[in-house]
């Protein structure tokens, strides 16, 4: 579900790079199990191999490991966009982008992290930021492709942010009934019916 963006990075950062994973997933994995109130610091550290210190190093809490596979997408969001063509429409550019980061039928790892942060409102700050620092990412690329600027034109910023929203709405939808369709063409669906202006037509369903 992810674009691999180690390649051309020194061991060093590699080596970083696995250990933020193995912390958030780590984190991830004991919340699901016991609960977030249930989970400590000096847990996650235990089960990713590591110290509570190396814990702290990459994070500042464990709300922020749980979610932090979100904050980390930003930069998979603008590698998988930056891939597109650059004369492909800009709407259909995202669609595609994003339809690459979620696949129709995602893991069992993938539904326990999108149902916890669903139904956890502890998580909801930490998710909130996540989605700051994605639509930051997001904004800076839309506004080189429409030659405009993310810092003081409008454009961008909204634009990223229906987007970011979009996704949220289409994911939760899809939780409530994923017998009904795939995750990626709900996705799609969503987007196609932002970039038209959200019509009320019998097909906007």
């Amino acid at each position: 579900m992810s674009i691999d963006h180690a390649a051309g990075l020194g061991l060093r950062e590699r080596k970083k790079m696995a250990t933020r994973s193995a912390l958030s997933e780590a984190a991830l994995r004991l919340t699901v199990e016991r609960g977030l109130d249930q989970v400590r610091v000096e847990d996650i550290a235990a089960e990713a191999g590591v110290s509570p210190r190396t814990f702290n190093n990459y994070f500042s809490s464990k709300e922020e490991a749980v979610v932090a596979g979100g904050t980390d997408r930003g930069a998979n969001v603008r590698a998988a966009f930056r891939a597109r063509p650059t004369d492909e429409p800009l709407w259909q550019a995202l669609s595609h982008a994003f339809a690459e980061l979620f696949p129709d039928e995602p893991d069992r790892a993938w539904l326990a992290k999108a149902k916890l942060l669903k139904a956890a409102p502890a998580l909801m700050a930490e998710r909130l930021k996540s989605d700051a620092s994605v639509e930051r990412a997001l904004a800076q690329e839309i506004a080189e492709r429409t030659g405009t600027d993310a810092e003081r034109d409008l454009y961008p910023r909204l634009a990223a942010a229906a987007v970011v929203a979009a996704v949220h709405v289409a994911v939760d939808y899809w939780l409530d009934a994923p017998a009904t369709t795939t995750l990626r063409s709900t996705l799609t669906r969503a987007l196609q019916q932002v970039a038209a202006g959200l019509p009320h037509t019998a097909d906007a369903r």
